[in-house]
């Protein structure tokens, strides 16, 4: 090719014609500056030998968006709760202050982080929100310039009590309320048997928050037994899924974990629970073991069963991997299956 080239370019010097520059003829090659636009054509894609073939792909949906920043610090609060609610907030807020100083720029509490969990509890502790409880949570979030995720407290409004979950953004602002969807009745013979429906209403909304890092989607509890739930907040572009939740001794060490990974890798999110720190003497005692899961299914943090703060650094690159490695939203059946959110 190389010798005929020049060739011609000798003939078109005899003929007194200018002979096209090296850049020029590469340009023409490749269709930049100086090409014919009647002549372009279409430059095949590179196949890389063993490698996944992602270039006649659909573009994977809800990657790392360009404004955000590519890894922050999420912290999980493991609180032990008393039954004095004012001891619950001090100590609350001090390791949320603690957490801050650590670098977290995301903060979760447990559910029913002011008060005991239990039927005969919600209605004594239930507050308006706002109220005490979520006015505190909002002058600390606003103080250490954070987002706290305020687990979730008995909430009382028109006359009925919700498990909610509030979240303020770090100027202090109330950014979403998230009431429990799902009702945790069950019964498991010789084991235990719940039905926050005696005392509870259940929500009817989803709820998802924006921070400079990504979107994040909430859950409580059992809540996160729902994987349509964990879906449809996938569609709605979160790429990290928080649920305060208070396993018990039963329910803990037969599904805690089992039910985190699934909804991680499922849906190829980072997945967090926040729970309580176990108290023996409790009349609900709580699993612990508050974690996060990678959206490749890995537990990055654990924690035990004792009060303690967990981090964990989630990074949002690896998750834009991940989706492109494994590109599930674009091979998906829609002519088949779908999931379908019926409220916005």
């Amino acid at each position: 090719m190389l010798h005929k080239q020049r060739a011609i370019n000798r003939c078109l010097r005899r003929a007194g014609k200018k002979t096209p520059s090296p850049r020029s003829q590469r340009a023409r090659r490749r269709g930049g500056a100086g090409a014919d636009p009647r002549t372009l054509r279409p430059r095949p894609s590179r196949r890389r030998r063993g490698g996944p073939q992602t270039s006649a792909q659909a573009p994977v949906p809800v990657v790392l968006p360009g404004r955000a920043m590519a890894a922050f610090r999420l912290a999980l609060i493991q609180l032990h709760v008393s039954s004095v609610k004012s001891d619950n907030l001090a100590r609350a807020c001090g390791l949320i202050w603690e957490a801050a100083k650590q670098g977290a720029k995301i903060v979760s509490l447990p559910e029913c982080f002011n008060s005991p969990y239990g039927t005969k509890y919600f209605p004594e502790y239930a507050e308006k929100i706002p109220g005490d409880s979520t006015q505190k949570l909002s002058e600390v979030a606003k103080e250490c310039g954070i987002y706290v995720i305020g687990g979730s407290i008995p909430e009382e409004d028109a006359g009925k009590l919700y498990n909610t979950c509030a979240v303020f953004g770090p100027d202090g602002t109330l950014l979403v309320k998230h009431r429990k969807l799902h009702l945790f009745d069950i019964d498991v013979p010789g084991k235990i048997t719940f039905q926050e429906s005696k005392t509870l209403s259940p929500g009817d909304s989803f709820s998802t928050f924006d921070t400079p890092y990504c979107r994040v989607g909430l859950g409580i509890c059992y809540d996160i037994r729902f994987a349509e739930l964990a879906q449809i907040y996938a569609q709605r572009g979160c790429q990290l899924l928080v649920y305060p939740a208070a396993f018990n001794l039963t329910t803990g060490p037969a599904h805690w974990e089992l039910l985190q990974r699934g909804r991680a890798v499922d849906n190829q999110v980072y997945v967090a629970t926040a729970s309580p720190a176990r108290d023996d003497k409790a009349s609900y005692v709580a699993w612990g073991h508050s974690t996060v899961v990678s959206p490749w299914g890995e537990v990055l943090v654990k924690a035990g069963t004792e009060e303690m703060v967990v981090y964990s650094d989630i990074d949002l690159k690896k998750l834009a991997e991940i989706r492109q490695q494994i590109p599930i939203f674009s091979q998906k059946r829609s002519d088949l299956y779908a999931v379908e959110a019926k409220k916005p």
